[in-house]
């Protein structure tokens, strides 16, 4: 049943609506009125009638929707997120932010590693970390890799974290950099330490595997393949993605 327009009364017994023969009077008077004035305006028209009207036939429900992406009071501006900050009695700088690629800064993205709510992907080739979300979307993060010769890839577990952690370089590293003999013990956790704010240590099988995800003090290592191993991100990013996580998070590395 048609619905009768906003502030017309219902009939009443003897009354009657417009008829169609003036709703049709209207109509033409209408349709002149408005081909003057596309005359007046420079418009074209074809063959003396009415302008030829360029309809879009699509329906809506042949429009693909973009999955909707989540709001996170964590996730905001870059001059907000990689602001200078106090943590476990550290003074982490400020991040320059405007010398890293838009694309390393922590954002929300459109989740397409196809895995599960929780599960930490490291896409190699992107320089890319994402935490994925319950929803369809996923936290993204930029990384810096390992240089080659000294990557791993496969799927494992988040088997602990620590908070600015004590860092001991392998025999082999030593070997490698006689310098870094004074740390053999551990380099106590700070600003100046490799493994930075945190660290998330990977195990696979149960077996560590001696890679970390972890922060740096050196922000412009991000998008960059230079380390020992591990993945690693700015400081003021592990810290939110060490907030989000818990033990046993499922990694892969691809």
């Amino acid at each position: 049943m048609r619905e009768l327009p906003q502030g017309l009364t219902p009939p009443r017994n003897g009354d009657a609506f417009e008829t169609d023969h003036h709703l049709s009077r209207r109509a033409v008077l209408s349709g002149a009125g408005a081909l003057a004035l596309l005359s007046a305006a420079g418009c074209s028209t074809s063959g003396g009638g009415l302008p030829a009207l360029d309809l879009d036939n699509v329906t809506t429900g042949s429009i693909p929707i973009r999955p909707s992406i989540s709001v996170d009071k964590n996730i905001t501006s870059p001059g907000v997120m990689y602001a200078a900050m106090t943590d476990g009695g550290f003074n982490v700088p400020e991040v320059p932010y405007l010398k890293v690629k838009s694309e390393f800064r922590r954002q929300i993205v459109v989740d397409t590693t196809g895995e599960a709510p929780g599960t930490i992907v490291v896409h190699l080739q992107e320089r890319m970390l994402y935490l994925v979300q319950p929803g369809g979307d996923a936290i993204r993060y930029g990384v810096g890799i390992g240089k080659d010769g000294f990557r791993w890839s496969g799927r494992a577990n988040i088997q602990y974290g620590r908070e600015w952690p004590t860092w001991t370089p392998p025999p082999e590293m030593i070997a490698r950099k006689p310098e870094l003999v004074k740390w053999q013990a551990g380099q106590p956790g700070g600003l100046t330490n490799p493994l930075g704010a945190r660290a998330l240590y990977i195990y696979q099988d149960g077996k560590d595997t001696g890679y970390r995800i972890h922060g740096s003090p050196e922000w412009w290592s991000i998008g960059q393949a230079m380390s020992s191993g591990c993945v690693r991100l700015i400081n003021q990013d592990i810290i939110d993605l060490y907030s989000r996580v818990s033990k046993k998070n499922p990694v892969v590395v691809v």
